[in-house]
């Protein structure tokens, strides 16, 4: 009975198993959050009957689940149809970041956006305000309550493959990074939308591109890639913190990447800069990670590290192996053996609904 002393369902529609609501199920269930194939959400029925049962707590939206001939409504019938089935209101996410991270395109008659180095470039809070709220109504409008964005990683490498190569870091000046992911926050709070910092600990130092392997900054990350989370958090101004799957041998003796690292979330982000949020894993497809750990391992690692929320995006071929089902069943596995314990299940559970009820998803907590 981990569940009913503290969750009550009060939405409309949305009436729970009463087993299922009084099990670790939907406490497990909250912990995941998957990609899928298709525009409707008939398209893919085993999802969509694990959101009805709780198995799953929050979708990542990509291109390919937007119609060509509808965009607009097919992705409002998509969400609103997802979100009613669900026991406890679904995270929908994006990564909207604006540029060259840009799911909404306007050749689907969505509104422009700019990458985040033009607006650090520029330096003018108004701008970034303006397309922040444009990006951010444009969410709350499709039903999507969560954008991964905004990149906190400096462009301390101007090389780097997959941060300034692709202008996603605001600038190398920490003061600047904050400034304007403080306006993107404040921006998509309006709105209700949730965002997220990433990537965590910092990624922009590194020459290595982690969707394509690992990428080690031991020798080259400094201490000022931490500032813009550490001044962010002080102030306020974080909702929610994704983690990379970077190396770094002087944060983690271990040399594990960062999203499956005990030393680096539990130790540094939580104990050292104070943060006890909800943490998002980076895509657990990313070859750094897929390619060098079992799925179990990783998600046993990632879970007892402190990631709150696994993200898998299924962006490849469907992939029943990462379906939202057997990552449940994974996780149930391994409490059943004691490889995670309850408490670690339950302490994630309780800031996952303590955010979605901050961004006003219609429950209660007692």
């Amino acid at each position: 009975m981990l569940i009913s002393s503290f969750l009550t369902v009060s939405a409309v529609g949305r009436q729970p198993d009463p087993v299922l609501a009084d099990s670790l199920d939907i406490m497990i269930g909250q912990m995941i959050m998957v990609g899928f194939h298709g525009k409707t959400a008939d398209a893919d029925t085993a999802l969509f009957n694990d959101i009805q049962k709780g198995y799953v707590g929050g979708v990542i939206l990509y291109e390919k689940n937007i119609s060509v001939s509808k965009p607009w409504i097919g992705l409002k019938n998509l969400t609103f149809t997802m979100q009613k089935a669900a026991v406890i209101p679904l995270w929908i996410a994006i990564d909207q970041e604006g540029g060259r991270v840009n799911r909404l395109k306007t050749k689907y008659g969505f509104p422009p956006s700019v990458t985040a180095e033009y607006l650090g470039n520029i330096d003018d809070l108004d701008s970034t305000r303006y397309y922040a709220d444009l990006t951010a109504a444009t969410l709350a409008g499709l039903g999507i309550n969560v954008n991964f964005t905004p990149v906190a990683d400096l462009a301390s490498n101007a090389e780097n493959p997959i941060i300034a190569g692709k202008s996603r870091a605001y600038s190398a000046d920490p003061a600047v990074v904050v400034r304007h992911a403080g306006v993107v926050v404040a921006s998509h709070r309006n709105f209700k939308i949730l965002t997220s910092l990433k990537h965590f600990p910092g990624h922009g130092s590194s020459t290595g591109d982690t969707h394509m392997g690992m990428a080690d900054v031991t020798a080259v990350w400094s201490v000022d890639e931490l500032l813009p989370y550490q001044l962010m958090i002080q102030a306020g101004k974080v909702d929610a913190i994704m983690t990379a799957h970077i190396i770094n041998g002087r944060l983690d003796s271990l040399e594990l990447p960062a999203t499956l690292s005990h030393a680096v979330i539990q130790g540094l982000l939580r104990s050292e800069l104070g943060y006890n949020g909800v943490v998002f894993s980076d895509d657990m497809h990313m070859r750094a990670i897929s390619e060098h750990f079992g799925l179990k391992t990783a998600i046993k690692l990632s879970i007892n590290a402190g990631v709150d929320v696994l993200l898998f995006s299924n962006n490849l071929a469907p992939d029943d192996e990462s379906g939202a089902r057997n990552i449940h069943r994974i996780i149930r596995s391994l409490v059943n053996e004691g490889s995670v314990g309850e408490d670690r299940i339950k302490e994630s559970y309780q800031r996952i609904v303590r955010l979605k009820k901050t961004y006003s998803l219609n429950f209660t907590l007692e």
